[in-house]
């Protein structure tokens, strides 16, 4: 009798442990989903980068006030920022870079992927 009340309290153990799981919400509903992320074709600069930069970057990045002596909000700033890396990686949270925007959420993943694509294209003033 004890070996049977044993084995049924394993045997409800495993089932209830079975029965629960961890699962990230970030991972099951991402928000920015390249599903629906416009970065078909050529991201234009002007159109697609600079909104992005202007909402979560040059408010801190600014000619004027450049947090971190990191200086935006110019064609030839930003391009700067792109060409040395530290743009992709901060924003993307790269090891050895400062994660970017500071105090705020990540970048969404459409987001990174529209800046990475205007980067990878060798950062154009379109």
């Amino acid at each position: 009798m004890k070996n049977r009340f044993l084995l049924m309290m394993l045997f409800t153990g495993i089932i209830l442990l079975s029965s629960c799981y961890y699962d990230k919400e970030e991972l099951l509903y991402p928000t920015g989903a390249l599903t629906n992320c416009d970065t078909v074709g050529t991201v234009s600069y002007s159109a697609k980068v600079v909104p992005i930069l202007q909402q979560k970057c040059y408010s801190c990045h600014s000619i004027s006030f450049p947090s971190g002596n990191v200086a935006m909000s110019t064609y030839a700033t930003d391009k700067a920022t792109a060409v040395n890396g530290s743009l992709y990686g901060s924003i993307n949270h790269a090891n050895g870079y400062s994660p970017m925007p500071k105090g705020a959420a990540k970048m969404t993943t459409c987001e990174i992927a529209t800046i990475k694509k205007w980067i990878d294209a060798g950062s154009p003033n379109n």
